[in-house]
């Protein structure tokens, strides 16, 4: 069995390989049982948590187990909020067959989720991108949507604008020919972009949702809480909702839970899922004046995708 490094993934992955694997997974029969997240504390203040994903295809088994401890960096700074692992093993025997750091890979594939959704509900003329967040996934993001997309224009907000200007700069070593700059005031930010992809922490609303424009894709990844949100009502209902995993993104997402709660959104109204998307089930974006949400909470089956293409490669 291979043990295989947070150094060995991010020399192995790139987005264009990823994102087809995805979108062949996505496409055919698979086992996803919703995921678990068990609250390690009763503590409401508290958010420890561990979680286990188990997914399966016709190749491969795998399971992602991770814990959550958002407190950790102030404890330490040698410590992370997040560790993971992805164990995977052969469909046809069952043998095991690696053992992937799955912090790394969970940044490849949330960023290549995110992007094969844009593949399918953005404009084709997509240029300009708004990315909201400056955490350690901002870059991913940025890059996997610009690998999609004729993107020539990336805006990036965050709270913090030293952390924004190193965003700006991690993206422009991989991609000098695009321009991309600090973002200085968000509502012309947000009327001026094409796809918006937000991925913070934040609990609330990031933006007024009557700021975004006719023909924009919208990509939220950053929360995985029933009563937080990084969007606002008006915009899922002025808007056309697909999202990664309706099993797990109805569990979990304020985005959708709680408009739900208000009385002014219904989960029937979601058009699709992933799969959906990929094995052409339901239609991605139908006009170019089209308003399209894309949620996600991430799957399993992304983790056996990004494992299982590190372990043939390794």
């Amino acid at each position: 069995m291979k043990i295989i490094d947070a150094v060995q993934v991010h020399q192995t992955m790139n987005f264009n390989a990823l994102i087809e694997a995805l979108r062949d997974t996505f496409a055919k029969p698979a086992g996803m049982p919703q995921r678990q997240v068990f609250p390690l504390d009763s503590d409401e203040n508290n958010h420890d948590a561990f979680a286990v994903l188990p997914s399966w295809n016709d190749k491969t088994i795998a399971v992602k187990a991770f814990t959550y401890f958002p407190d950790n960096p102030k404890k330490s700074t040698e410590l992370a909020s997040l560790y993971s692992k992805i164990m995977i093993f052969d469909r046809q025997t069952g043998v095991p067959q690696a053992l992937v750091d799955g912090t790394s890979v969970t940044y490849w594939r949330t960023a290549a989720i995110s992007a094969l959704g844009s593949d399918y509900l953005a404009r084709k003329d997509a240029s300009t991108l708004l990315l909201l967040g400056t955490g350690k996934l901002a870059s991913f993001m940025a890059l996997a949507h610009a690998s999609v997309r004729p993107i020539t224009n990336i805006i990036v907000w965050g709270r913090s604008l030293d952390k924004a200007a190193t965003t700006v700069e991690l993206i422009l070593q991989q991609r000098p020919d695009i321009n991309v700059s600090v973002c200085e005031e968000l509502k012309p930010a947000v009327q001026s972009a094409d796809i918006i992809s937000c991925a913070t922490g934040s609990p609330t609303p990031l933006f007024n949702g009557d700021w975004v424009q006719p023909g924009t894709h919208t990509d939220f990844v950053g929360n995985h809480n029933h009563d937080r949100r990084e969007c606002d009502s008006q915009l899922i209902t002025k808007a056309d909702v697909f999202v990664d995993s309706k099993i797990n993104v109805f569990a979990e997402a304020g985005e959708l839970l709680i408009p739900v709660e208000e009385g002014v959104f219904e989960l029937s109204q979601v058009k699709g899922e992933l799969a959906e998307l990929c094995n052409a089930k339901v239609n991605g974006r139908e006009n170019p004046q089209q308003i399209t949400v894309f949620k996600t909470v991430g799957t399993a089956l992304a983790d056996l995708v990004g494992a299982q293409l590190v372990y043939q490669s390794i």
